[in-house]
């Protein structure tokens, strides 16, 4: 029956776990005998291992430089477009406070002027000079009445008397009030545009004062510093028809070849090719109560390059990284089956040590057990002392009385100091009800160091206990406070070097209801960054034996308590671990919760 079940048996443990099965328990003596069924195993495993860890290395390694390309691609764009859209913005504004001041000179002279003062030739002129002299940028100044007729004009053109009806700014100007108008050619036969106000003059009548305003005053005002040789800014309006001459896409009023950007409120930036299918970035912004949209054009070929190498050297490390992690591995793979023949021999001593470990686990086990088993004795000696020490008290006349009660009471004595170290193990080793009473804090602390006198003694690590005169009781439970100062001694103890180990434990006050316990080493101390993290549960700096659960333990007893627990610490020098505790219990605790 037992060789009809092997293969069957083997056949059930396929993959990884059938392979080291077959390789570490069925196949440890093949090797011995030196079989070539296990060197064939030896380099199905090889094979596995290099393509598992090839697998696991290669994709962080992927998935890093992915997320590298990405983040250098998204840097690259921040540094295209932020200076395209900064200088866009700041461009919109000036042209916007331009157009603006204007607007605002024209409605000062129809406030201030009435409408015969500004017919009259003389003294439109006079307004059109002191125009010219505070601002700047004014080619004419005209007074149209409400049938289109230029009644007054003030500028270098012959434009008295002629009649605007049919123009599209004068209908414009009927409906809006206020009007700046696209760049047109008009009857002086030279691109222009206008800043027209409507007056109104009476229920039904109504007036226009134009200004001409100079496009190449407004042109510099474009062409800012930041446009170099393979930059171009220039306005368009909503058409797609040049308002301003255009270094790359030609005159005033020529046709722009590409899409208008959508109307925005704010200066924005978007990436194209322009018709030679070369990188283009193209900043915009709409110019507030005007047809004007202003366009920045930026050939990044500097940056484009820059970005080529960067890619270059992103691939070109990928590839080296990769060679390098196969390379490092076909080497540690063949290094590994190397240590895993030598492992095999050692086998039968790797199953001792396993046997070992799993006696000494329940010899643990069985401590808790022990400690409540050794209660019954003592309780019978207990009784019997006390039976002793009973038939004592009736028997006067009993030769070495006064010896044997001190005997007895010696006995008694032992019974119970061994009671409250039992009553101490099972305390920690099982939960307890919350049990408030009285306590002295510093008889407490020193019970507790009695777990821990022995390795401090052995290691020659000095304890020391300093209390404040007139220290107070406080109500708590023992048990549990315990278990915090034993946790907060465990740590220090570990951290303190052989033979100049040295812990303060200080008892004070802490305030008018509260008190203080401190808890000094001058061990290893905690890296800063950790402080926060070392009351987290499973947190652990014991490489290798810390479970990272003890002081997450005591944070939440002291918590529940109705205290707090703080760390200080410097490396290298000393941790100070401060345990602040209410004298009296808080209500939710003396409650039972």
């Amino acid at each position: 029956m037992g060789d009809g079940a092997a293969p069957a048996k083997k056949s059930a443990t396929g993959g990884l776990r059938g392979l080291l099965r077959n390789l570490f328990v069925e196949g440890a003596d093949d090797y011995e005998l030196g079989s070539g069924g296990q060197e064939s195993r030896y380099r199905v495993l090889r094979r596995f291992i290099v393509l598992l860890t090839a697998l696991v290395s290669l994709s962080p390694l992927t998935v890093i430089t992915l997320l590298s390309y990405h983040q250098y691609e998204k840097a690259f764009r921040a540094e295209l477009l932020d200076p395209i859209v900064q200088l866009t913005s700041t461009t919109k504004q000036t042209v916007e406070f331009f157009l603006a001041e204007r607007r605002s000179a024209l409605d000062m002279i129809v406030h201030e002027k009435s409408f015969e003062e500004l017919e009259d030739a003389a003294e439109l002129q006079k307004v059109f000079e002191d125009l010219k002299q505070a601002f700047g940028g004014y080619v004419d100044l005209g007074l149209i009445d409400r049938s289109g007729l230029q009644r007054s004009y003030a500028g270098p053109y012959s434009l008295l008397g002629l009649r605007y009806q049919d123009q599209p700014w004068f209908k414009e100007v009927q409906q809006q009030g206020v009007y700046v108008s696209s760049v047109f050619l008009g009857y002086r036969g030279v691109p222009h545009f206008v800043i027209a106000v409507k007056v109104q003059r009476g229920e039904q009548d109504w007036y226009v004062l134009r200004a001409t305003v100079d496009s190449e005053e407004l042109n510099r005002r474009i062409r800012g510093p930041g446009v170099d040789a393979y930059s171009d800014a220039f306005l368009v309006n909503r058409e797609g028809f040049l308002q301003s001459p255009s270094r790359l896409y030609g005159k005033v009023l020529e046709r722009f070849p590409l899409d208008v950007p959508a109307q925005s409120e704010g200066a924005g930036a978007l990436e194209l090719l322009d018709g030679d299918r070369q990188p283009l970035v193209v900043g915009y912004a709409q110019l507030e109560r005007s047809p004007f949209v202003f366009l920045l054009l930026n050939k990044p070929r500097e940056q484009v390059a820059n970005w080529h190498a960067v890619r270059r050297e992103l691939l070109l490390f990928y590839g080296v990284s990769v060679v390098l992690i196969l390379s490092v591995i076909w080497w540690g793979s063949t290094y590994m089956m190397k240590r895993i023949r030598e492992a095999d021999r050692r086998r039968a001593s790797v199953l001792h040590n396993v046997e070992y470990t799993n006696k000494m686990a329940t010899i643990g086990r069985l401590a808790a057990g022990v400690a409540h088993e050794i209660n019954n004795p003592l309780a019978i000696i207990n009784e019997k002392a006390g039976l002793v020490q009973d038939i004592l008290e009736i028997s006067p006349e009993f030769p070495q009385r006064e010896k044997v009660r001190g005997l007895v009471a010696s006995v008694i004595g032992s019974v119970e100091r061994a009671s409250r170290v039992t009553h101490r193990l099972l305390g920690f080793a099982r939960h307890m009800e919350v049990a408030l009473e009285s306590i002295d804090l510093e008889e407490l602390t020193r019970d507790v160091i009695g777990f821990l006198g022995k390795e401090a003694a052995y290691r020659n690590v000095l304890l020391e206990i300093s209390k404040e005169e007139d220290l107070p009781v406080v109500t708590s439970d023992r048990g549990q406070l315990e278990q915090v100062f034993l946790n907060v001694l465990n740590n220090a103890l570990a951290a303190v070097p052989d033979n100049v180990g040295r812990i303060e434990i200080g008892l004070g006050r802490a305030g008018e209801d509260k008190v203080c316990v401190t808890v000094t080493d001058n061990g290893t101390g905690i890296e800063k960054e950790n402080l926060t993290k070392i009351f987290e549960p499973f947190f652990t700096t014991k490489k290798g034996y810390g479970t990272g659960l003890g002081l997450s333990v005591t944070y939440g007893i002291v918590k529940k308590l109705g205290g707090s627990i703080t760390v200080e610490s410097q490396v290298g020098h000393w941790t100070r671990f401060a345990v602040t505790l209410p004298i009296h219990p808080p209500a939710s605790l003396g409650a039972g919760s």
